[in-house]
């Protein structure tokens, strides 16, 4: 009960540092990308730059966390996804006044929403490094 307790609140502290990677991520999308290719395109591309972040922060962080067994690492999977699923709709509706259509869109394949994905990416992310990693 203590590891995984203690396990979870790692995760959490990473999660901050993935909302905050991601956040610096987002502003350097806005002020170079959207430029160059468009704000839909740079939301695009920015799902791939995204993932390898949570990837290369998951993978640092990994041995930190703990995680005991692949339970563990989905565990730590759904905490990151909720967390960062409610970080950034409440920074999309609340500070940016996003509507819910613009939030959705970026969800929807058929939109060419590719967030989904990156949210998959999210999810796994501990679980892949634990194993490459050989921690599980």
């Amino acid at each position: 009960m203590q590891h995984e307790a203690t396990m979870l609140l790692r995760a959490l502290i990473v999660c901050v540092l993935i909302a905050l990677a991601e956040t610096v991520h987002g502003i350097l999308r806005v002020r170079l990308l959207n430029r160059r290719v468009g704000d839909h395109r740079a939301r695009q591309i920015s799902v791939g730059t995204a993932s390898l972040i949570i990837l290369a922060i998951a993978w640092l962080t990994v041995r930190w966390i703990a995680p005991a067994s692949a339970g563990d690492a989905l565990a730590v999977g759904a905490l990151w996804l909720g967390a960062m699923l409610a970080f950034e709709i409440t920074l999309g509706r609340l500070v940016f006044r996003v509507s819910w259509d613009r939030i959705f869109s970026d969800f929807d394949l058929r939109r060419g929403g590719l967030l989904g994905f990156g949210m998959l990416i999210l999810f796994f992310a501990p679980l892949l490094m634990a194993r490459i990693r050989g921690l599980i």
